[in-house]
Formats: C-alpha cells, structure tokens, sequence
C-alpha cells in the first residue's frame, strides 16, 4: 500500500530524472544541425515545449495513481546507480557526432553494412533513429534506454509501464492461476519491460523474443536475478514456438519498426501462438489523429529519427491488421504513447482443436 510518503519519494524521483534527461535532450539539440524540412512539413503546427511538459506531468500523475492504486510496484531508477549513469551519458554524447553524420548524410549512410548474410530480414538492417550499428552490438544494446529516455525527456519507462495496468487485469481474470500463464514479450529488446513484469510478478514465467542476440545479452543481465525466464533469438514474423502456447503476448514499440506486410505477418504469428482467450498487449506510438495537435511532430519524426516504416504506421488500422481473430477490448493515450489491448477469440479454439 503506498503511503504519503512514497508519493514524495516518487515525486522528488521523478523531477530529478526528467531534469535529468531533458537537460541532456536540450544540450543535444543545441550540438545538433537543424535538419532540413521537407516541403509538405513545412509550417506546420507542432506542440510547444510547454504543452510537452504538461503532457509529461500528466503521464507522471498518472504513473502515481497507478502506483497508489496497487497497480504495480514504485519503480527503480538509475538503474545500476549514479556511476553507471554518468557512464551512459558519456558514452551518449560521444556517439553523438556519429549519429549527426548520419541524420545529415546521404541515405546510403542509414543502412547497416557488413551483417552477416541472410541471418536478418533486409527492413533489420537500418540504423534506427541514426544510432550507430543499428540493433546490432554490443555498445548500441548498452545505449539504447539512456538513448531513448532522452528522446522522451525521461518519459519513456512511464509510457512502458502503461501496459503493467492491462497485464495485471489479464493475470487477474485467471482467477488465481497466474503462476500457470506464459508470457511473451514479441521484441523483447533489452529487457526493459520483462523487468518490470517480474519486478510486479515474479513467478509468472516469461519468455523474451528479439533478432538482436547483443540487446538478449543486456536483457539477460537484467533478468538474472529472477527465475522462469527464456530469451530465445528470432523474428517476429516466424516465431519458434509452438500453437497456442502462451497465455499473454506483450509487443511494445515494435509495430512501428516494422514494413506493412511484416506487421501483418507478425499478427498472424501472434494469432497461431496466442491461446485462445488469451490477451495480446500492445504499446507503440500516438498514430494519426489520436492527438491531432501532435500531428505534425508525428509526421516529423521519421525524417528527424530515421523511421523508415513510421509513415506506414501512422495510418495502419490494428482492429484491421489483427482481423477476426481478435477482439478490442481497451485503447488508451499515454503522453506519446497508445496502449491497445486485445482478446483471442474463441473462433481460434476451433482452429486449434481441430
């Protein structure tokens, strides 16, 4: 039960780590040359950094009331302590040079060189958000959250622990059975969500999916110290893992990364791994029209963090995507982030069984 003091220990927590992580943001952005807008950007509205950080308080305030209400645990920051995070942002501001090289660059320069042949689909091999070596080594598994954290102003485990809320009311409708479910967290990456899962249910045996073995290395580091864990290497869309094997699926922050005919194909995963009556957990980007006055740093972002399948996202319909196999049951905002949740349906049983 939290107490009036633990709202004072998260608050204080809080505007610490978004000075924190803004002040690193702004410093970015004066070492930043403007990028040049395309034609159809131009003039177009796009939020005030106050608007920013009132959406950002309100994400926080919500963050609490979760907290408050039980909905899971006060979270840990600065993970691994002051010294390593004084060491992420060394390492941040000195890939830094890099990464404008390549945001200035010619197009050539986005695309990973020197992967090995037909171990990754051809859509894996960018440098994503201009970071360097993509999602393939060691020092970019080990940039990545502070890198993002930053883009976000210190915003982005809040946005992920949205999807602790659907997750616990799924675990709930099992009516005590929770240690018996399987979780899958499709592009598990880091780690970052199976952490807080097990933080909030430890005995809840998860698995973690991603093409990236250097970021299942950091994920494995950071679930070390939990039991009924698996970290397997693979993509998304061809799954090594049997039918209607899990009891939940997470997916966070993947969909947008993905080409159209790839998001479909990883739906299509997700309905042969899914049980039937079984939840699938989505939080990925704002889209289109769910905030119009974001609009257009929605439509900016692609050009200014190297998206290069953002634009096809903005506009997918995921009712559409995942089809009659799956029913809507929440959407949800959550500062620069949406949270979709979804039931298998029975008609899936029928496929199974047969």
């Amino acid at each position: 039960m939290a107490t009036p003091f633990d709202k004072i220990v998260f608050e204080a927590a809080q505007r610490v780590r978004i000075g924190w992580y803004t002040g690193q943001k702004l410093l970015a952005q004066r070492l930043a040359k403007p990028v040049k807008l395309p034609e159809r950007l131009r003039g177009r509205d796009m939020p005030g950094r106050e608007r920013l950080v009132a959406d950002l308080r309100e994400l926080l305030e919500r963050d609490w009331r979760n907290i408050e209400a039980g909905l899971y645990a006060m979270p840990e920051d600065l993970e691994g302590g002051l010294t390593a995070e004084l060491r992420r942002a060394v390492d941040f501001f000195s890939d830094l040079g890099a990464v404008e090289a390549r945001r200035h660059g010619e197009a050539k320069d986005r695309v990973l060189h020197g992967a090995p042949e037909g171990r990754y689909p051809r859509y894996y091999l960018q440098n994503f958000h201009f970071q360097s070596d993509g999602y393939l080594s060691e020092a970019s598994a080990e940039r990545y959250d502070h890198q993002v954290e930053v883009l976000f102003g210190g915003g982005a485990a809040a946005m992920r622990r949205q999807a602790l809320v659907p997750l616990r009311t799924a675990l709930l409708r099992r009516n005590g059975e929770a240690r018996a479910a399987r979780l899958l967290d499709i592009g598990c990456g880091t780690g970052a969500l199976l952490r807080e899962v097990k933080r909030n249910h430890p005995r809840l045996a998860v698995t973690g999916l991603d093409l990236s073995a250097p970021y299942l290395a950091v994920a494995g580091r950071r679930l070390a110290d939990w039991s009924r864990v698996e970290l397997t290497e693979g993509a998304a869309e061809d799954m090594p893992f049997e039918a209607a094997v899990f009891d939940i699926v997470t997916c966070i922050y993947l969909m947008h990364e993905l080409p159209p005919r790839t998001r479909r194909e990883v739906a299509a995963e997700i309905a042969r791994v899914l049980k039937p009556g079984g939840t699938l957990i989505l939080v990925d980007s704002l889209q289109s029209g769910d905030v119009p006055d974001y609009d257009g740093l929605l439509d900016f972002f692609p050009v200014g963090f190297h998206e290069p399948y953002y634009g096809s996202y903005l506009a997918e319909n995921f009712d559409a995507v995942l089809g009659s196999e799956f029913t809507r049951e929440a959407s949800d905002l959550a500062y620069f982030s949406k949270v979709l949740t979804y039931r298998r349906t029975a008609s899936g049983e029928n496929r199974h069984n047969m």
